[in-house]
């Protein structure tokens, strides 16, 4: 029986895409370099963001840590008014604490902006720990930032479902052992989706009411 559930966050409880989009438009033009086109910076959407401009820009590696300092000043002014959680997330969440099941996130995100991201739509409260990409773990799809949070939580891989919106997710999910479930509303297709072989592959929240003893 699933106990534990660990959330993926953009694409996955928000949509971000917007937002990120934005944001690495503006990062580009600032930086004097070409702007890729939307569904290239969509595609890098899950990695950490430093790897997305190394993809998107063919950049060095202080070139690209360099854009996520320029990415860093941007945010407020074009990520944040551009987020939006996915209808029924803090329902959904709710629920499942309700029923005791835990819950952390895992995420290539940076700490700072998901807790600001978290609190501003007051959902920070459900999730017992999180794992970003200030731990400097192996990124996904490894499966390193997962066995971190089964390691802190104390928890067990079989008692525990991964969630996420991209192959990236589910591959990370699927080597550390976990059940694994896609959903299809994010950044990768349900074609894409399947082929990281998930345990579930899901178009609603109400999944996660209906059958949370998986």
């Amino acid at each position: 029986m699933i106990k534990n559930i660990l959330f993926d966050f953009d694409g996955t409880l928000a949509d971000t895409a917007q937002g990120i989009v934005e944001t690495l438009r503006e990062s580009f033009v600032r930086l004097g370099r070409p702007v890729p086109k939307e569904e290239e910076m969509v595609a890098t959407i899950g990695r950490p963001l430093w790897k997305a401009f190394q993809t998107l820009g063919k950049m060095t590696d202080d070139e690209a840590h360099r854009a996520v300092d320029i990415y860093g000043g941007l945010f407020m002014k074009y990520e944040i008014p551009n987020i939006r959680m996915f209808p029924g997330v803090a329902a959904m969440l709710e629920q499942l604490a309700e029923r005791g099941i835990r819950m952390a996130i895992v995420t290539s995100r940076d700490r700072h902006s998901l807790d600001l991201i978290l609190q501003n739509n007051g959902i920070d409260k459900y999730f017992e720990t999180e794992v970003t990409v200030d731990d400097h773990l192996t990124p996904k799809p490894a499966p390193d930032m997962v066995l971190a949070l089964l390691a802190r939580m104390d928890i067990k891989a079989d008692e525990t479902l991964v969630v996420g919106d991209t192959t990236f997710d589910i591959e990370m999910g699927n080597r550390a052992g976990c059940k694994t479930c896609a959903v299809t509303w994010g950044n990768h297709s349900r074609q894409l989706l399947l082929s990281a072989c998930p345990d579930f592959v899901i178009d609603s929240f109400d999944f996660f009411i209906t059958n949370y003893r998986i």
